[in-house]
């Protein structure tokens, strides 16, 4: 593949909707040039780092690699149509994946409690009921269904409506919201909506949420974010909304693409669904490969504040860094077997949470409802087979399946 082929493949939302092809072209890298100098037609340059040990080692200097001010692959003329449509800011929303220390740590601090084992705990028979109705309304669908959009779609949305105290009836809305903010360029997702839209919808739906929880402040997530301060001082509005946004968001898509992503790497590896159906003590170790395997975050970026050496490469300061986390998680120096679904691989030191300062603040959350889906699945459905072609979303940033048909049978 010629260089110029290559760096366009990177920044194609198609290439992450066909995994072949996503997993051939960051094999590649890590082989040939695993710091790559990438300059696409029609976008701003940047380093992709595509090897697992360095992404650990640009993540590790949070202060010689920051977030701001380009978080994610956009194109110059997108770049440019954000900064009319806010004002000349570069960014939609600024939640804590986009901010540095120490702004990083005060907005941390406003929920981080709320997701430590023990609060996460508190909330686990609640989880457990989301997981048990989602399997029973599987099974009333009687032995066929899209297991994304009928299922895995649902649950995590339940689990973020849950701490965030959102009632059942704004679902629906919340959902189309996500999904066209996700959707990256795929057109099934964005249904005629953009990511500039669609975030304009999500932050007008909090703004709501924020407004009656300033009133009658309740004990739940969106209540915290909507009274915090920082420096003793409210947080404006903007920070308020895209707070909101990203647990909202990052919270559901990530484990529905999981959770699909994970189902099917059962159903393609049944001696791996056997194995857990077994010993259900093992699926705390499958999900952690589930993560793995799906990657659903595809990247992020950081920039250099300083010139720094990697693998003999000179990256300046002021320098993007694009940092390709499934790449890393398929590292055949980092993995035994690395395209291989292993439900019980140990030691599984994946990125699929990030890592550092900036590793997923609901990452135990996730792992709880997770877990708990899992149980309920495997304990009660048997036979789990396709029934047609699973679809990838066609998007660079985050997301996993758009498409999971299946056949099951009940187990009782």
């Amino acid at each position: 593949m010629q260089d110029a082929t290559l760096d366009q493949a990177i920044v194609d939302h198609k290439t992450y909707g066909t995994l072949d092809r996503q997993h051939v072209l960051f094999s590649m890298l890590r082989k040939d040039d695993p710091v790559h100098l990438t300059e696409p037609s029609g976008f701003r340059p940047f380093w992709t780092i595509s090897k697992h040990q360095d992404i650990i080692e640009i993540e590790r200097q949070n202060e010689r690699f920051i977030n701001a001010p380009r978080t994610k692959i956009l194109s110059i003329e997108f770049e440019n149509k954000v900064r009319e449509a806010m004002a000349g800011r570069p960014m939609l929303v600024r939640a804590i994946n986009h901010m540095d220390n120490p702004e990083h740590a005060k907005y941390k601090k406003i929920t981080h409690a709320w997701f430590q084992p023990r609060e996460v705990r508190r909330l686990e028979e609640s989880i457990g009921s989301l997981a048990r109705a989602s399997v029973d309304q599987m099974l009333q669908k009687g032995n066929e269904c899209d297991f994304y959009n009928d299922v895995a779609v649902w649950y995590p949305l339940k689990v973020i409506m849950l701490i965030l105290g959102i009632p059942d009836e704004h679902g629906q809305r919340l959902l189309d919201i996500t999904k066209a903010y996700f959707g990256g360029g795929d057109p099934e997702m964005q249904r005629g909506s953009d990511l500039i839209d669609a975030t304009f919808a999500y932050v007008n739906f909090f703004r709501e949420v924020a407004q009656e929880r300033r009133q009658n402040p309740k004990d739940d997530l969106a209540s915290i974010i909507a009274t915090a301060e920082v420096d003793g001082k409210p947080i404006g509005e903007f920070e308020t909304s895209s707070y909101y946004v990203a647990l909202a968001s990052a919270g559901h898509d990530t484990a529905s693409a999981t959770l699909s992503g994970g189902l099917l790497a059962l159903i393609e590896n049944p001696a791996e669904m056997q194995k857990l159906r077994g010993n259900p003590d093992l699926i705390p170790l499958a999900v952690e490969e589930m993560v793995r395997w799906v990657s659903p975050v595809k990247h992020f970026f950081r920039t250099a504040t300083e010139t720094y050496t990697l693998r003999g490469k000179t990256i300046k300061q002021g320098d993007n860094l694009l940092l390709a986390y499934p790449s890393a998680n398929r590292d055949e120096d980092a993995f035994e077997r690395p395209f291989a679904f292993v439900a019980d691989r140990t030691p599984n030191r994946h990125v699929g949470f990030g890592f550092g300062i900036h590793a997923c603040l609901g990452m135990y959350l996730a792992k709880v409802e997770m877990i708990a889906f899992m149980r309920e699945l495997l304990s009660r459905v048997g036979s789990i087979d396709l029934t047609g072609d699973p679809a990838w979303t066609e998007t660079s940033f985050v997301g996993g399946l758009k498409r999971l048909p299946i056949r099951f049978s009940r187990l009782h």
